[in-house]
């Protein structure tokens, strides 16, 4: 693999993260922070793959993938989701 993919790869997974967290940290609504999570995921799709194919990096590729599913969680409960979590079920539904 080229140095520069690796270069690319690891620096967008770096900025992609922090631009993420910033848009969770402003608390702009549901809509803003699904999209936030969906930027972490790419975040992570980049640093597993770098993590992967840069040489004893291996650390922050299986960091990643767990990283991945946290953030997949996020992406169906902020943009999937109908409801959201911990909103009374609705009248005439059993507990």
């Amino acid at each position: 693999m080229s140095d520069t993919v690796l270069t690319v790869l690891q620096y967008y997974g770096a900025a992609a993260a922090t631009l993420a967290a910033l848009v969770v940290s402003l608390n702009l609504g549901r809509r803003w922070t699904g999209w936030a999570f969906v930027i972490f995921v790419t975040s992570s799709i980049a640093l597993i793959a770098w993590g992967f194919l840069q040489p004893d990096s291996e650390g922050i590729g299986w960091q990643n993938i767990a990283l991945l599913i946290i953030n997949a969680i996020g992406v169906y409960r902020y943009l999937i989701l109908k409801e959201k979590p911990g909103a009374p079920a609705s009248k005439g539904e059993a507990d």
